[in-house]
């Protein structure tokens, strides 16, 4: 949910500020690009050293770089970069000047100047936090849509013990992810994407194959799962991984497998993405030990495999978007669209051997998308994760 998100981590003058290092790298290692903030006083708890090391990014706390060469840190310009900004810890000093439109600082500048939304995680001590003006503060920026990671109970800086400690690194990490997966676009949609080759075995060792790396596949696989989408990716063999941990991966080797697979997964599923290049035929007989070569010619008798996404679109139900792939070599646009009425499609991806850097093994394709209405869109030679992002636009407009 984090890869590729922009945050602004604004940290004041409380000791739970050396927890927010933590919460840098945590960000950084889920993929998130990270910019810290820093008042002037919680430049007393934690260095900016650490802070730059941690998130690979230039550390900001005050309107200047240099007063002597007149250079000044624009505190527009990162309020409209963030997807989101987080104050972690909100001490109730800021909490007050956030409440009351204050702005006397860099940190306030940049919060005033946000456009994206603003998560903060109060930390203080007992009797602050359970203040009236505090309670009236937090209630008064819950109402104005802000994201409340409250306090947690237990020991303090002062001694006591009880509710005004931030809450722990991994609990803001999590509640951050929740909130980028609850604003996802597929939230609460399953999908079954196909990658890969499929070996169908002629002997002990040989197999019928194709050039399929999957790159196409993991890289739709992980960008609807970024989407917030429930993914189920079903492989051939491929060194390819997910990068997104909710993927469930099943690993299958011949069509047939795949197969099963699929029917056992597409009922349950509102989008179909069949990107894996599946053998069209089998041989009729497998040889259980390796055969031996011999002198004369050897006849491999083969046989049809299912077509799988035919069989999917005869149980393909109002509800449900179905997208193959087509990789032609001739008559492409006439062969896509022969598939699309014969397989039941929403859309097909068609791309050709005929254009340099698409097609198998590549990290780039060049792809056109065809509707059941005909429409055709045609895109330039890009990487499959940026024609993965093109895909699913349109996936999101084939929902709409």
């Amino acid at each position: 949910m984090l890869k590729g998100k922009k945050i602004i981590l604004a940290i004041t003058g409380s000791i739970a500020a050396y927890k927010s290092a933590e919460l840098v790298r945590e960000f950084k290692k889920a993929g998130a690009q990270v910019k810290v903030v820093l008042s002037k006083s919680a430049l007393d708890f934690v260095t900016p050293l650490t802070l730059a090391t941690l998130s690979q990014e230039r550390v900001y706390s005050d309107f200047t770089e240099d007063d002597d060469q007149g250079t000044w840190s624009n505190h527009v310009d990162l309020g409209l970069w963030a997807d989101l900004m987080l104050i972690a810890p909100a001490s109730a000093n800021t909490l007050a000047k956030m409440n009351q439109g204050i702005c006397d600082s860099f940190l306030l500048a940049v919060y005033l100047s946000a456009k994206c939304p603003v998560a903060f995680a109060p930390a203080m001590d007992l009797d602050m936090y359970a203040h009236a003006s505090t309670q009236e503060n937090l209630k008064a920026l819950v109402e104005r849509g802000h994201l409340l990671i409250d306090s947690e109970s237990g020991f303090l800086a002062s001694g006591l013990e009880g509710k005004g400690r931030m809450a722990e690194p991994a609990n803001i990490f999590a509640s951050v992810e929740q909130f980028f997966r609850n604003k996802a676009p597929l939230v609460g949609k399953k999908c079954l994407v196909t990658a890969g080759p499929t070996y169908e075995h002629i002997d002990a060792v040989r197999f019928i194959g194709n050039f399929s790396s999957g790159k196409m596949g993991f890289a739709i696989a992980d960008q609807l799962a970024s989407m917030g989408a429930e993914v189920i990716l079903i492989s051939g063999p491929s060194n390819e991984k997910c990068t997104h941990d909710s993927i469930t991966r099943i690993n299958i080797t011949s069509a047939e497998e795949m197969l099963n697979a699929c029917l056992e997964h597409f009922p349950a599923c509102d989008i179909l993405v069949k990107s894996a290049a599946v053998a069209d035929y089998r041989p009729k007989e497998r040889s259980a030990i390796k055969m031996k070569k011999q002198e004369a010619a050897l006849n491999i008798e083969l046989e049809p495999t299912t077509d799988i996404l035919a069989t999917l679109g005869k149980m393909k139900k109002e509800r449900q978007i179905t997208i193959g792939f087509a990789l032609e070599t001739n008559d492409e646009v006439a062969n896509a669209q022969g598939k699309i009425q014969r397989k039941n499609l929403d859309l097909i991806v068609l791309n050709s051997l005929q254009d340099k850097g698409a097609g198998f093994g590549h990290a780039t394709n060049k792809v056109s998308f065809i509707d059941k209405h005909n429409k055709i869109v045609n895109f330039e030679l890009k990487s499959k994760r940026d024609v993965a992002l093109d895909l699913s636009k349109k996936i999101l407009e084939l929902c709409s």
